[in-house]
């Protein structure tokens, strides 16, 4: 932001930096479900909620579901891998959707448009509405506030651009190519633990602007739910000396992987 308001020509880089950390935010808030941010679980969800920005506790029992049942039919999150492969016009149109905002709009500003327009029967418009206010309020209200600061200290276009801008397009890229690589062609109902998730092999740039935190050891997290992110990468070695990592589902690489997510 800093860089930004030097020069607007950093723009592009920082949506790309900013969208990046904003995925790490998330991940943070996804290990401080799983209690591993500090020991003491109320520190730990304070840490989680105040942060990294997400409230801990309805996300936890929907993740713990998604590792209770990984890939079985009362997996949460099959929705998001059971389509693929898909065909690459099909990919490109999904991408597209994600970086022009069409992804962001559906999900955040849409569901709030349609809580007025289509109440539910025999329900008001307002009651509707402020529903959808109550439960999205500490996304609305958290982004509330720093966009009345920026705007207070003159800088409010820094707070459009440098913040909801990646938020609303490189962020929702990202995640969905991060929901690719963990789980996509992973056989359903699969008994082998090391096939369970795959672990995609990051270069620098691809943990730079792609994969922040070591989210990219998908596998060793499912293996171990109580390691860290940070401490991922020595479990994928641990792995690898106990001559594990050949029967593990990995990928060289995202590209690579990509082109076979998409190969109908």
């Amino acid at each position: 932001m800093a860089l930004v308001a030097w020069s607007p020509w950093f723009i592009p880089l920082a949506i790309l930096w900013v969208g990046n950390r904003q995925l790490g935010l998330f991940i943070l808030m996804h290990d401080a479900a799983h209690a591993l941010l500090h020991p003491s679980r109320r520190i730990n969800d304070a840490m989680g909620f105040w942060l990294c920005g997400t409230e801990v506790h309805g996300y936890r029992s929907y993740h713990l579901q998604h590792h209770r049942y990984v890939q079985q039919t009362e997996d949460p999150d099959l929705v998001l891998s059971a389509p693929f492969p898909i065909s690459r016009a099909s990919l490109r149109r999904k991408m597209w959707r994600d970086i022009s905002g069409q992804t962001f709009y559906k999900q955040r500003i849409a569901p709030g448009l349609n809580a007025w327009r289509e109440p539910p029967l025999g329900q008001s418009r307002w009651v509707s509405l402020g529903q959808w206010i109550h439960q999205t309020r500490w996304f609305l209200g958290g982004n509330a506030v720093f966009a009345l600061a920026f705007t207070a200290a003159g800088w409010g276009w820094l707070w459009l651009g440098v913040w909801l801008l990646p938020m609303a397009t490189w962020l929702p890229l990202i995640t969905r190519l991060r929901n690719i690589s963990e789980h996509a062609l992973v056989a359903p109902n699969e008994p082998d633990p090391l096939q369970h998730a795959r672990t995609t092999h990051a270069n620098f740039w691809e943990r730079m602007w792609l994969a922040p935190y070591w989210v990219n050891y998908h596998c060793e997290h499912h293996m171990f739910t109580q390691i860290p992110c940070w401490n991922l990468p020595l479990a994928h070695r641990w792995l690898h000396e106990k001559g594990l990592t050949a029967r593990m589902n990995t990928s060289p690489g995202y590209a690579a992987l990509l082109r076979q997510a998409a190969s109908v």
